[in-house]
């Protein structure tokens, strides 16, 4: 989470984190949490912000070092990634929701029976060769 290089951007930033935890509440509440093991559990919870947000306001208001800044944010990474037992997105999961499933499923039997060339099924899902396989595989339709 490296801070932004343009002004532009910097400037919508320090707008966002203003209208999110505003400075002035956010200086309030530090003191009473600060020492607390759970510190920016309760800052996100006071702002209906993530903890991500909360720690991040900390580190731009100068309430914690870089250091504790990237730990949290190291050690929740890890968190999210035992949680999932992966370390991605799913394409094939996606692909479902970008296509739809019906849609997908119709085009793949269509490419199959012969009703439609498998050039414009291609094309329809922008989904290529053995990606298109997989996809179909995907969807419970089997290989070819």
């Amino acid at each position: 989470m490296q801070p932004a290089n343009d002004k532009t951007e910097q400037a919508c930033n320090l707008i966002a984190a203003e209208f999110l935890v505003p400075e002035d509440k956010f200086h309030e509440i530090w003191p009473s949490v600060q020492r607390d093991p759970d510190r920016f559990q309760k800052v996100a919870r006071q702002f209906k912000v993530s903890e991500i947000v909360a720690v991040r306001r900390a580190l731009d208001l100068q309430r914690i070092t870089r250091s504790e800044f990237h730990d949290f944010y190291t050690d929740r990474t890890k968190q999210g990634q035992r949680a999932t037992g992966q370390q991605g997105g799913d394409f094939y999961a996606n692909q479902k929701l970008r296509v739809g499933r019906r849609f997908g499923e119709t085009v793949v039997r269509a490419a199959r029976e012969g009703k439609l060339l498998y050039r414009d099924a291609y094309r329809l899902t922008g989904l290529y060769g053995n990606t298109f396989e997989q996809f179909a595989k995907s969807l419970g339709l089997g290989s070819i």
